[in-house]
């Protein structure tokens, strides 16, 4: 039954556990109002016979007919059943009434051992009866009046019919009810739907629903529309990326295709190359080689998701790190004066990564150094920050030095991806920090790199 029930459309859901919770309130409420009116109806009877007194005389005349003439009882007044009980058990019950089973109780209030008793009772007829007893006028007597049950019952089954017919008519329309609220409240599900269906069999992420109102349903589409814009988003990043990487993978692979050419057909045709030549060659395919092993490294580093870093996160020597970037730095910049000032600083990071990053910092500031020039670096309260006497960025490069693959058009002409200060950021973006580039003052640029410090320093190494 529940795995039908599953199956079934929201819309039938909804409309049944609706139409089940009004059903549930409606015979709960119909139950509570019949039990009330039957204990109200019985004890409206109760003191009604309880408070019932036959005349006196009329007693008495009862008795002298029933013992003269049984068959000639006068009527009772109203429309109870009266008869008398005598402690020795005889009973005198009023003409046209069929006698009511004497029960031991009677016999107890006739005998004087009970002041009264209210019981139900069965007539010789069959009727069941509800009686009151109390002593008679005379000495051990007792006058029993007595009403059918079927004059209380008759409305209660009444009441019940109708109930039912109401409970029934509220469930139908509540069930009804149900159904097209379902429908309206779902409306905009099915607009979601939709768009999902369609995006699914279209692949086309530009589509949007709108969002009415401020409820769970607008909400959701809000968070739906977000999200395709996010795919879509990373949609066209990852377009971008693999027409940028092919872009910059052609020019390496055409310059070595070139050069292996002209060293096969050195081979082919016997005719040897001048020595000086053939270094050039070589030196130039090992170049273009290690520039295509640093592309690719470069987009492995950015294939990852931004949240998963590469390995384990530590708490590591900034200014350890940063001192062995500036001593690569001092081997790939020959003739550059290169000083350091590196204050001790702990921060939480991927120790290949963060290493990776501020070597990509220090080789932008070699490259766009000129000869003989110089590199200050200094990291002091948890910010690393590398000053260059370059020729500076424009301002309105400035916005775009962090893009993937973005190249200023004045360094077209130098060596480099432009994947290297996109990988700088993502990696002080994971850990927890903030990068920088400005103009510094008198020239050149000044990158800053600013690092939470970790709460407690590395534990040593012994060897």
């Amino acid at each position: 039954m529940i795995r039908r029930f599953g199956r079934l459309p929201l819309r039938s859901r909804l409309a049944l556990l609706t139409a089940a919770a009004v059903a549930v309130a409606v015979a709960l409420a119909a139950g509570a109002c019949w039990l009330v009116t039957k204990q109200q109806l019985g004890h409206q009877r109760d003191e009604t016979l309880t408070s019932a007194r036959a005349d006196e005389n009329y007693l008495r005349d009862l008795l002298r007919t029933c013992d003269a003439n049984p068959g000639r009882q006068p009527a009772p007044p109203g429309s109870y059943t009266v008869q008398i009980v005598t402690a020795g058990g005889l009973v005198c019950t009023t003409l046209g009434k069929s006698p009511v089973q004497v029960g031991d109780a009677d016999l107890a209030v006739a005998q004087g051992r009970l002041s009264d008793t209210l019981h139900d009772a069965t007539a010789k007829d069959g009727t069941r009866m509800r009686v009151a007893t109390s002593a008679g006028p005379l000495p051990n007597t007792a006058v029993s009046i007595a009403q059918p049950l079927s004059e209380t019952e008759k409305p209660l089954n009444t009441l019940a019919l109708l109930l039912v017919i109401t409970a029934g008519v509220g469930v139908l329309g509540a069930a009804t009810a149900g159904l097209w609220i379902a429908r309206a409240g779902l409306r905009p599900v099915d607009r979601l739907t939709g768009a999902v269906e369609h995006i699914a069999r279209t692949e086309d992420l530009a589509v949007r629903i709108p969002v009415e109102g401020e409820d769970e349903i607008a909400r959701l589409s809000r968070s739906f529309n977000s999200m395709t814009a996010a795919l879509a988003s990373s949609r066209d990043r990852q377009q971008q990326l693999i027409a940028d990487a092919g872009h910059e993978l052609r020019t390496p692979l055409t310059s070595l295709r070139t050069n292996i050419d002209l060293l096969a057909r050195s081979e082919e045709t016997g005719r040897a190359i001048p020595p000086e030549d053939r270094k050039e060659l070589l030196a130039s395919v090992k170049a273009q080689m290690t520039e295509l092993a640093a592309l690719i490294g470069d987009l492995q580093e950015l294939s990852r998701p931004d949240g998963a870093p590469g390995g384990p996160v530590q708490v590591l020597a900034l200014h350890d790190i940063a001192g062995r970037a500036v001593g690569r730095a001092r081997l790939r910049g020959a003739g550059l004066t290169i000083t350091a000032e590196l204050d001790p600083w702990f921060v939480r990071a991927e120790p290949a990564a963060l290493e990776r990053a501020l070597v990509n910092l220090l080789d932008n500031a070699v490259k766009f150094s000129p000869p003989g020039g110089g590199i200050e670096v200094r990291l002091a309260d948890g910010e690393l920050t590398v000053r260059d006497h370059g020729p500076g960025i424009p301002p309105e490069e400035l916005p775009h030095v962090f893009d993937r693959f973005w190249r200023s058009p004045t360094a077209r002409s130098l060596p480099g991806s432009g994947l290297g200060l996109s990988i700088v950021a993502r990696t002080v973006r994971q850990a927890g920090g903030e990068v920088t580039l400005r103009t510094a003052e008198g020239g050149g640029t000044e990158a800053s790199v600013r690092l939470p410090g970790a709460p407690t320093a590395p534990p040593p190494v012994f060897p």
